[in-house]
């Protein structure tokens, strides 16, 4: 995904990693809860066999194990939609719903610049800035698993990257993103969308922002089925990014339109209740996920409610805790100071969220000592309990020596899904050689595919309801997505 506020140059992760001094470190896994629960935390089996070593392809596209195939079911510039524009560039994030004759796919178009062909604005009551080309398409696969149409279901939003699945039924689609109106764009922009997998039910609605649930550079969300809250990951950095929740008011209740209706009723862009997490072992605060450098590691979490949620009167919200700095807006000059008590903890690169297992999974791509963290990783994933109020952390990568070989070594998850059949699959998004990389229950990682194509970055690991399909996408190079059918079951644990 795009980091916000990162420097063009001297900050990538390819020329950190020259610098690091914790190359070599190998990798540390535990997959599940279950799996770590009352174990003392050291590092496990570097990788498991999965479903097999990958097969090359012989069409230089996407490598899979033996018996397992894809299917091209949308291409960047190639396919075309309904109204006859094609298929935008840069998928990300992707949601998939069962209909009564087979899967629509939602997926974003993290497009925020000159990337093309971005998502036509050609209907308002879907656009909501005509001067931004992002936005999501709903992608509608039949029984047989062969595309029948693609169409506009969001546009005129910016930088659409992970997002996530409400229990309801729709698509929450997040911009990445912090710009404000000026002359690049009509609206201010770092918002959350929601968007339906029926055509119907996106006009006048999709193009609505829930500005109660912050602007910030929103990556990827979580929804808790039985609570109504909602979980959010920021991606973003000088400082690094938080973890946050929404609360929503009493009253509340989770169906579809009802997120649209309280954006839009009385006092709606200050609904509920934002949050940044705050993590503590004992009485120590913990400042940076990054700390953590071993699976089964656990913190406590507390809440600490977010100022200004829209970051204008006190500049962004990540900058509203634990940092003193001044803003100006319209010429004049505030002076914030955090207030006593406000700590919170911060991660480099929060990615991709997965409610699952009674909690919400969620995932930080890497960090490294040059980016203000405490310890150099290469990805971990963690595990939030609602009900015990604990950080769990489940997955940790050590830092890849040569992103560039193809090899045991990982660099850089991002977007996450739980597999029916077992542990979570990751997409890599690091340097070099790129894979969705799965991690069975009991904490070894494996290849599932191999972009042969290029090497950008997998996006929106997805299962089909059925559990028959996943889908996935590349995200340039040109962008595809793919529906990967095969003799699922669970992935073997053995070397």
């Amino acid at each position: 995904m795009t980091t916000t506020d990162q420097p063009a140059t001297g900050l990538d992760r390819r020329s950190l990693l020259k610098r690091s001094a914790a190359a070599g470190l190998g990798i540390a896994f535990a997959g599940s809860i279950d799996a770590i629960a009352g174990t003392a935390a050291h590092a496990a089996t570097r990788s498991a066999s999965g479903y097999g070593p990958l097969v090359a392809d012989p069409a230089g596209i996407l490598a899979l194990p033996k018996g397992f195939s894809y299917t091209i079911v949308a291409e960047a510039g190639k396919t075309v939609m309904d109204g006859g524009a094609l298929t935008p560039t840069d998928m990300d994030g992707m949601g998939a719903f069962a209909t009564s004759t087979g899967t629509t796919l939602v997926y974003n178009h993290e497009i925020s610049g000159n990337e093309t062909p971005k998502v036509p604005v050609n209907d308002l009551s879907l656009t909501y800035d005509p001067k931004a080309g992002g936005g999501t398409t709903n992608l509608e696969i039949g029984a047989d698993g062969k595309r029948v149409r693609e169409y506009v279901s969001c546009a005129g939003t910016e930088n659409n990257c992970a997002g996530g699945v409400t229990p309801w039924g729709t698509w929450l689609t997040c911009e990445e993103t912090e710009k404000l109106a000026g002359t690049s764009r009509d609206k201010d922009h770092g918002y959350v969308f929601e968007v339906s997998p029926r055509q119907t039910e996106n006009p006048n609605n999709s193009n609505v922002p829930l500005k109660f649930l912050g602007r910030f550079a929103h990556e990827a969300v979580a929804v808790d089925p039985s609570t109504n809250v909602i979980y959010e990951t920021e991606d973003a950095s000088r400082p690094n990014g938080l973890y946050f929740r929404w609360v929503p008011p009493a009253g509340f209740t989770g169906e579809k339109g009802a997120l649209v209706a309280l954006a839009q009723g009385p006092g709606g862009a200050t609904a509920g209740t934002l949050q940044a997490m705050s993590c503590s072992r004992g009485s120590r605060h913990i400042a940076d996920l990054s700390e953590a450098t071993q699976p089964g590691t656990q913190y406590k979490v507390s809440w600490v409610d977010v100022p200004d949620r829209d970051g204008k009167q006190l500049g962004p919200v990540r900058r509203q805790f634990n940092h003193d700095y001044t803003t100006t807006t319209n010429g004049t000059t505030t002076r914030f100071t955090k207030t006593d008590g406000a700590d919170v903890t911060r991660s480099r690169k929060l990615e991709g969220a997965w409610w699952a297992d009674g909690g919400a999974y969620f995932v930080a791509s890497f960090a490294r000592l040059s980016d203000g963290s405490r310890n150099e990783h290469d990805g971990q994933v963690w595990f939030y309990d609602p009900a015990k109020e604990t950080v769990t952390l489940t997955t940790i990568f050590g830092v890849n020596p040569d992103p560039n070989v193809d090899s045991d070594d990982v660099d850089g998850p991002d977007n996450i899904t739980v597999s029916p059949y077992g542990g979570v699959i990751l997409a890599e998004d690091g340097n070099g050689v790129q894979h969705l990389v799965g991690v069975t229950e009991q904490g070894k990682s494996y290849a599932l595919a191999r972009n042969d194509a290029s090497g950008s970055e997998f996006t929106g690991p997805v299962f089909s309801p059925d559990g028959s399909t996943l889908f996935a996408s590349i995200q340039s190079g040109p962008g595809r997505v793919f529906a990967i059918t095969g003799p699922w079951g669970r992935p073997s644990n053995a070397r």
